[in-house]
């Protein structure tokens, strides 16, 4: 069931992702430890990323987190020949050995493949590379070479568990739908074992939060991007969480007046048309939100809105490509938008 309602607050001085957590102006809410502020940043999974950290353990605090961070890329990397990953794509079909980290991660987005109907489907890497979305160097496949390397996909050919990961010949993996929501997990993870109780960590649009306030008692303040053009649609509060976008507007390529965008359907091998233009997903969890972002998106509005009538504990904010935004009531008092009219999703 859906509502409508009309925007009433002006926005003024909305701060965007990678802002969110500089205004602390309100020093009786805030001690001399809260005051102390910590910053740093790594380039990983083919991204810059921020972390602030408030108190006295921040420094350390983000020192481990950049190091989990590195960590796991080490591992996850399709291109790094010393990873996981690209041993296991490289394989030529026989078993090899994996971390923990890369066998809970393979496992976790199997499961989401199957609870998603196939949305989220890590075995696409071929195709994505045939477009070009890997590389950078984008051409339009024809429907043979779509045809021929979707017969190598398949998540139901992934065999892991006991460290070991096995993958048939000619089917290749990519954890990019999903990697940055675990290395954000486990970053916030490092965080907190520091000491660290209020942090913002901005992923390359994937942010968390650590702490329900920042240190002057406010909410964190989250834009959400606006996918037609620069800026944001509106600002959201939020307490810790999770709050993870995807949209075409991230990658994409023109040739002979169409737009192909890189977020692919799975039955397809084509750019998904689903009427969305994108999708933020909020949650408790980095991983789960990363791997809903874009499977929801893939899904396309009424299914995406269905799958959130069955779940516990996730937020959404759709925007179509006719510029239309659809927010879950969970969150719509939180959220103040800059556009006239809003549709409300109701369970």
């Amino acid at each position: 069931m859906k509502k409508k309602y009309a925007a009433v607050v002006l926005l003024t001085g909305v701060l965007m992702l990678n802002s969110c957590a500089a205004n602390n102006s309100d020093s009786s809410k805030a001690t001399v430890t809260d005051d102390i502020k910590s910053s740093g940043s790594v380039f990983a999974m083919d991204t810059y990323m921020t972390i602030t950290a408030y108190g006295q353990n921040g420094k350390k605090g983000i020192e481990a987190a950049q190091k989990e961070i590195t960590k796991l890329e080490k591992l996850w990397s399709v291109t790094d020949e010393n990873s996981e990953i690209y041993t296991l794509d490289h394989s030529g079909g026989t078993e090899v050995p994996v971390s923990a980290e890369t066998e809970e991660l393979l496992n976790f987005a199997i499961d989401m493949h199957w609870q998603t109907k196939g949305a989220l489907d890590i075995t696409l890497y071929p195709v994505l590379r045939a477009w070009g979305f890997t590389t950078g160097e984008y051409c339009v496949p024809d429907d043979s070479e779509i045809s021929a390397l979707l017969e190598c996909k398949g998540v139901e050919r992934i065999s892991v568990g006991n460290g070991k990961a096995y993958i048939p010949k000619n089917t290749e993996i990519d954890l990019g739908a999903v990697a940055k929501g675990c290395a954000g997990d486990a970053a916030a993870k490092a965080l907190k074992e520091h000491g660290v109780t209020s942090a913002l960590l901005d992923l390359g649009g994937n942010i968390q939060t650590i702490g329900d306030a920042k240190p002057d008692g406010t909410k964190w303040k989250v834009g959400i991007r606006d996918p037609f053009g620069e800026g944001s649609i509106g600002t959201l509060a939020v307490g810790e969480c999770a709050v993870i976008t995807s949209g075409g507007y991230e990658r994409f390529f023109e040739k002979d007046g169409v737009i192909y965008k890189h977020i692919l359907d799975p039955e397809t091998g084509r750019p998904a048309d689903s009427g969305l233009a994108s999708v933020t997903v909020i949650g408790k969890e980095g991983r789960l939100c990363d791997a809903l972002s874009t499977s929801l998106y893939v899904m396309g509005l009424d299914d995406a809105c269905a799958y959130w009538r069955d779940s516990v504990d996730l937020e959404m904010i759709l925007i179509s490509d006719d510029g239309g935004v659809y927010v879950t009531e969970g969150i719509a008092e939180n959220f103040s938008p800059k556009v006239e009219n809003v549709t409300v999703i109701e369970r």
